[in-house]
């Protein structure tokens, strides 16, 4: 009975060491955020060459709007082209792209993946570029998008992260899905540019020199999300990647809780997939080469989803009330109040109103989709399950 309780208490602790790190974590690259600063660019007057690719899987609803408004930049015509890697698409969808004179790379595979796509797209295109830009099939770029990216890139940046927002918030649920990348912004991409780290990458809305690009694609094939391999990658190659925070896409935001538990437990198993391959790759680098951002990377791929960090943060604190020592609960309390202060402090301001506020009702049931999420992790990890978009949110860039 005696060794039942050591084993039980040694958990708890665990649990306890787990959960206040994280917020403290959270809370260090959130305070952070306040201090960010836009980086000043010269503007330069070379036109570098850019391809814009825009890999898709059956989303015959969205990627006419999201091609044609591509091709409506404030940027020369002749130093940009837009490629559509059309997986999966209906022969109507693809006649109408050509009629509006889109590049149309139809690919089909056995088990289609997006890096499969895009490596097959990079090694069929024969043109040379300074650049690539990928995007969504849903991403609607600001009309100056491609020229803030020159402005980047010609300041000797090679890997940007633009700033995603939402193009749609028409329910609480995809209010939710707003904030939550607003403070995914802010904590791992402005809070960790103010610490001069590396910003995280989303998966579109990035831009990168196209050689570095393409190199590290060519050795990147995995079922999950393509974009966190080549996080890694790139830091394992000591690469940089900068927040671009005034250069915006518009994404579209998540309307249906399927579409949310479906979406999110592809992005748990994703996490936890490369958390294991790179656990130890990212130890011995940091001690080796003193590779802080790839060990950083782990952190970010360890720590729990921030709508589980809250709920499990005050369950743990109800529980040490009534069933651990005083310590305990003091010391839960403290990492409570840490890291609800770091979501806080993430949120944007303009987030502060009626619609957020009816939103937050809705978050007991977001941790549950959450939780149930993480159930169904392991059947999402064998499946490519890219998230749907809708053609009801489409807009215009003018």
């Amino acid at each position: 009975m005696i060794e039942y309780e050591i084993i039980i208490i040694i958990i708890i602790w665990i649990l306890s060491i787990y959960f206040g790190l994280s917020s403290l974590y959270l809370f260090i690259f959130s305070f952070s955020s306040l201090f960010y600063q836009k980086k000043q660019y010269f503007e330069s007057i070379d036109f570098q060459n850019f391809l814009i690719l825009i890999p898709a899987y059956k989303e015959d609803n969205v990627i006419i709007n999201t091609a044609k408004e591509a091709l409506k930049q404030n940027y020369p015509s002749k130093f940009y082209d837009v490629y559509v890697i059309a997986d999966s698409f209906k022969k109507p969808t693809i006649e109408e792209l050509k009629r509006n004179k889109v590049n149309v790379l139809e690919v089909s595979f056995e088990k289609s993946t997006k890096a499969k796509a895009i490596n097959k797209a990079l090694s069929s295109i024969k043109n040379t570029y300074d650049a690539i830009i990928i995007l969504d099939a849903d991403n609607i770029m600001e009309k100056d998008f491609i020229k803030k990216i020159n402005f980047s890139l010609s300041n000797g940046h090679k890997a940007i992260q633009a700033h995603r927002v939402a193009k749609n918030q028409n329910n609480s649920i995809s209010v939710l899905d707003s904030i939550s990348e607003e403070i995914n912004n802010s904590i791992f991409r402005k809070g960790h540019s103010a610490l001069s780290l590396s910003s995280a990458l989303i998966g579109s809305g990035m831009a990168f020199e196209y050689h570095l690009y393409k190199n590290i694609m060519q050795s990147i094939n995995s079922p999950a999300d393509e974009d966190k391999e080549l996080e890694l990658k790139l830091f394992e190659g000591k690469n940089k990647v900068t927040y671009m925070e005034e250069a915006y896409v518009f994404d579209e935001k998540i309307s249906s809780a399927k579409t949310f538990v479906n979406q999110r437990s592809r992005w748990i198993a994703s996490q936890l997939y490369y958390a294991k391959r790179y656990f130890f790759k990212a130890f011995v680098k940091l001690f080796t080469q003193l590779n802080i951002e790839l060990f950083d990377k782990l952190i970010q791929l360890i720590i729990l989803p921030r709508i589980i960090m809250l709920g499990g943060l005050f369950a743990g604190s109800v529980l040490t009330f009534f069933f651990a020592s005083s310590t305990l609960f003091y010391f839960w309390i403290a990492s409570t109040i840490i890291c609800y202060s770091a979501i806080l402090l993430a949120i944007p301001k303009h987030f502060i109103n009626k619609s957020t506020l009816k939103a937050l009702l809705y978050l007991p049931y977001g941790f549950f989709l959450m939780l149930f999420s993480i159930f169904r992790f392991k059947k999402s990890r064998k499946q490519f399950n890219p998230t749907p978009h809708t053609s009801n949110n489409t807009m215009k860039n003018d």
